[in-house]
């Protein structure tokens, strides 16, 4: 079963204080690329969380995040009043008497360092375990859209190889036409010369002609990297470097026989075997 590299999972925890928010995204890479956002009280715990998303997900451009809401009627952050009030006494005695304004100055003091102290939230091991149940309910609905994202991709996948494979039939119907045609092509082009030739000598050197044109072991080749592609498509895990290599060999085979077979029929049915695998191509760099 092949898994997209596309995907997107979610999960909403609402806490007693906040309302936690989990997000992941993913894209296609040729490795794991984990781009991780949280809040600072929550650092310790990246690398732990880094590691269930390399466990789960694999490879991918992956965005993680996890965004809180303070939802209390508290909050973390006061005003340090000594310092605010040191600040606006300064500004007053800056300004001349009678033209200052408290509440102007006080907007002036409010933006001044330190003016605002927030007290570092400790990690609470109870509320994490809660998080960590919602980062697991984000990575199994991302892990299922890729799954559902993978099986369109399948289907398209045989498709695809079955148009390629009666494109061999194709091939294997014109291969006789097409050794009958250098056969006459090269008769006539000795009638034309004029020359007497040996008969036997002719028959030697036509069967030394036809050898460097035969293309049966590519045929017989590009049969076997066509059937090796579905059966890897149908293994239970994703594989889609190993099914990138295949479609890599499949390519060389239908290059090989188009350059040798030196025939416009046979190389037609090559240019419409190589369209259906570039857009194979396309779509298997998106497979996990």
């Amino acid at each position: 079963m092949i898994h997209s590299m596309t995907g997107y999972g979610k999960s909403i925890l609402q806490l007693p204080t906040k309302k936690v928010t989990i997000e992941i995204k993913s894209l296609n890479s040729k490795t794991l690329d984990l781009n991780a956002r949280m809040p600072s009280y929550y650092k310790e715990k990246e690398l732990q969380v880094r590691k269930r998303l390399a466990s789960s997900l694999v490879r991918g451009k992956i965005d993680f995040s996890i965004f809180v809401e303070i939802t209390a009627d508290e909050t973390s952050t006061t005003v340090n009043k000594g310092v605010v009030k040191e600040y606006m006494d300064q500004l007053r005695n800056i300004v001349q008497s009678g033209t200052s304004d408290d509440v102007e100055l006080l907007h002036m003091a409010i933006k001044m360092p330190d003016a605002l102290k927030t007290e570092r939230e400790e990690l609470d091991e109870d509320e994490w375990k809660q998080i960590e149940e919602g980062i697991d309910s984000a990575v199994k609905e991302i892990v299922q859209y890729r799954i559902d994202e993978a099986k369109s991709l399948e289907e398209d996948f045989k498709q695809r190889i079955a148009n390629i494979k009666q494109g061999l039939v194709d091939v294997e119907k014109l291969d006789t036409e097409r050794i009958e045609h250098v056969k006459t092509r090269l008769k006539k082009a000795l009638t034309e010369l004029e020359a007497e030739v040996d008969e036997n000598r002719f028959e030697q050197e036509l069967i030394y002609y036809l050898e460097k044109l035969d293309i049966n072991e590519e045929k017989v080749r590009l049969a076997n990297h066509l059937d090796y592609f579905l059966e890897q498509l149908a293994t239970p895990d994703s594989n889609g470097k190993k099914l990138g290599f295949i479609v890599q060999e499949i390519g060389r085979e239908i290059n090989t026989t188009g350059s040798k077979a030196n025939y416009a029929p046979v190389q037609k049915v090559v240019i419409q075997m190589k369209d259906e695998l570039e857009k194979i191509k396309e779509q298997i760099l998106n497979i996990l």
